[in-house]
């Protein structure tokens, strides 16, 4: 397994990219919100660690039922993934996370009840958490392009027909209790919340769609802004 500790630095985050994420979509907000959220961006970069692990393994597609066989477990990751992870000579599970320190971060914010940051961090958290699976994505090609193998998109329990309890499922895979320090609650949501886990579909057969989004019409997707923008 591979795993990687990184900086705010590595992620490459834009301005652009996290207004859009706080609604605003291709619009600047007003001068206040810039402010504030320059200074919190400052103030995050300074204490969080991202991290992200991904291991890689053979596995069965059963495109029929729906049903990925890996490692001894039957994932029912859906239709839509099943069809997108077709001709996979293996698969890549992982785990992204925006660390324990960006949700202690949180954590204060929702202490001192300052409405506004709590929803400023809360953006940002959640494209820290994305911009750490993109960088597992670099991370993971690099390991393939000797095979002359490329990747599908990453896909997650709890999106495209995928049932979140899956998670269940998915983690002990790792081999350790908490990969990236990442655990699970009885309902299999993540801790920290700002945290991605998922597969990938590895081999000569497979490509990656320019937005995942285009998959399915769930209109609750974290990423149902790009999705809106490529029907315009």
């Amino acid at each position: 397994m591979i795993t990687t500790v990184l900086d705010y630095a590595q992620l490459h985050i834009g301005p652009e990219e996290l207004y859009e994420q706080m609604g605003y979509g291709e619009n600047l907000p007003d001068k206040d919100v810039v402010q504030e959220t320059e200074a919190m961006t400052a103030e995050i970069s300074t204490l969080i660690r991202p991290q992200f692990c991904f291991f890689i393994t053979k596995g069965e597609l059963d495109s029929r039922q729906h049903v990925l066989h890996a490692m001894g477990r039957q994932l029912q990751v859906g239709r839509i993934i099943s069809r997108q992870l077709k001709g996979s000579s293996a698969f890549a599970f992982f785990v992204a996370t925006a660390g324990m320190d960006f949700e202690r971060f949180q954590q204060r914010l929702a202490k001192e009840n300052d409405m506004v940051r709590v929803f400023l961090a809360d953006a940002i958290g959640s494209v820290i958490a994305e911009k750490t699976a993109d960088r597992m994505e670099e991370s993971l090609q690099r390991c393939i392009d000797d095979y002359g193998w490329r990747h599908t998109n990453r896909f997650s329990p709890g999106y495209c027909g995928w049932h979140v309890s899956q998670q269940q499922l998915l983690f002990p895979m790792f081999g350790i209790e908490h990969p990236c320090d990442v655990c699970l609650t009885p309902s299999s949501l993540m801790v920290p919340i700002k945290s991605v886990s998922g597969v990938v579909g590895l081999g000569r057969d497979v490509r990656k769609l320019e937005y995942s989004c285009g998959l399915c019409n769930f209109k609750d997707c974290y990423k149902s802004y790009k999705r809106r923008k490529k029907k315009e």
